[in-house]
């Protein structure tokens, strides 16, 4: 391929004999490590976004690193969620399950990672999501607590306990 040149005057460039500058080869930008913190790894690309939204996040207190559409050996494609400062609680991590059921969690303490594991789809989700059905017993003045069955975990399918109304990954996100 030839070289892409441009006119004089712009900057960051090498002079050439002819009068147009080459551009200088690009930096390669590093992440700065977290020292404590949590890294979710492996997360479904173009779903990090979802992910800060269960978290409450981004906030003023907590600094927050994404990639997004990063290229991944296993997957083709994944985002990555760095949080300072900040673990997660169990009820986050059921969250997160719904929309990125393959992600990795790692806990950071004083920049090594301490703990490592992967998010866990139950099998019964309860409490976390609201059923669709207008008519199920949970959309009443009843005190029913929701409840889903994992009809499947790729894609995430989720079926109603009490009126068997089925969820698709579309329906659970927008609720998250």
């Amino acid at each position: 391929l030839p070289d892409i040149t441009f006119k004089k005057g712009l900057k960051g460039c090498k002079h050439l004999r002819n009068g147009f500058r080459r551009m200088k080869a690009p930096k390669e930008l590093k992440v700065k490590p977290i020292k404590n913190g949590t890294v979710i790894d492996h997360i479904k690309a173009n779903k990090a976004l979802s992910v800060l939204k269960i978290l409450g996040l981004p906030s003023e207190e907590t600094a927050v690193t994404i990639a997004m559409n990063v290229k991944s050996s296993q997957r083709g494609s994944k985002d990555i969620v760095k949080i300072e400062g900040r673990e997660l609680a169990p009820k986050e991590l059921d969250q997160i399950a719904l929309i990125a059921p393959k992600a990795t969690i790692n806990i950071i303490r004083e920049y090594e990672i301490v703990d490592k594991g992967k998010v866990n789809l139950l099998d019964e989700i309860k409490d976390i999501l609201k059923c669709q059905n207008p008519n199920c017993i949970t959309n009443t003045e009843e005190p029913v607590t929701t409840c889903f069955y994992t009809i499947s975990k790729g894609p995430v399918i989720l079926r109603c306990y009490y009126c068997e109304r089925i969820m698709d990954e579309n329906e659970i996100e927008s609720q998250l």
